[in-house]
């Protein structure tokens, strides 16, 4: 996709988000960012900044005709804004895993479907949809994180063949380990089961181990700016670790993948 003007981030308070509003101002398009709340955000230079819950309805209307207004047209979603949790699947209450997806899933839902009337109209436009390594992999206790980016994953592809007769093409970004607050402040299940207590801290750990070491986000947000101003592809993990387990997936033997996996989350 040549010269996009109008680009529209989602979750741009810290981490991918931001740095991803940044690179793109920086290529000279017109930016708006959304946050949960302006009063709460830091400004990021060059980039307009729209309050929107993207688990809202009505918050994810109100901030998409706000760009509207602006800029007439909107050329670039991505689609970053999501949370994490930690946890083995029986421990993760049923609360607890809809108010992942309704943010991970429906607000993904949300939010493109908002912006979707307006590319069509345009005969344009690029989605990018971040998901997760764990978009394309198991994961332990992180297995309802796992389910939401598989359902991203899945939308994505479904969602790419019904409107590139519009002009419009979808693309995911699969990051893995990245050094941000999301990552960081992943909360926990709340209702745990002490026969998991052994290997939950030991994945727990090896995370923590990962994240110390992990890249910054601008790695990522790279990637994003590839994913937009490149040719289409549908998958776009960034290098380095994460491009290495697209291809392990792809090519090698799934019980050496799983192998690998446990020995990696030190599950022996």
């Amino acid at each position: 996709m040549s010269n996009p003007s109008v680009v529209i981030v989602t979750g741009v308070s810290s981490g991918i988000g931001r740095a991803a509003a940044e690179k793109f101002a920086q290529q000279g398009c017109q930016v708006f960012g959304t946050v949960r709340s302006i009063a709460k955000a830091q400004a990021i230079p060059e980039v307009t900044l729209v309050e929107m819950d993207v688990r809202d309805d009505a918050s994810v209307q109100k901030g998409i005709q706000s760009v509207i207004d602006q800029s007439k047209q909107i050329d670039v979603l991505v689609n970053n804004a999501g949370i994490l949790l930690s946890g083995s699947v029986e421990e993760t209450s049923i609360t607890e895993a809809a108010s992942l997806f309704d943010t991970n899933v429906l607000g993904l839902l949300r939010v493109t479907k908002a912006v979707l009337p307006h590319m069509r109209a345009q005969r344009s436009g690029r989605i990018v949809n971040v998901s997760s390594v764990l978009g394309f992999l198991p994961a332990p206790y992180a297995g309802l994180y796992a389910a939401s980016k598989h359902a991203v994953e899945g939308l994505s592809e479904s969602l790419d063949h019904e409107v590139r007769q519009f002009g419009i093409r979808v693309v995911l970004v699969e990051p893995g380990f990245t050094k941000t607050n999301l990552d960081a402040n992943s909360p926990q299940a709340a209702s745990l089961i002490s026969a998991y207590d052994k290997e939950r801290i030991s994945v727990l750990q090896a995370i923590h181990k990962k994240l110390s070491n992990a890249p910054e986000p601008e790695g990522v947000a790279n990637t994003i700016i590839d994913a937009v101003f490149g040719p289409w592809r549908m998958r776009r993990p960034p290098k380095g670790k994460a491009s290495l387990l697209s291809k392990l997936r792809r090519f090698m033997p799934v019980g050496v993948v799983d192998s690998s996996l446990r020995k990696d989350f030190g599950l022996g």
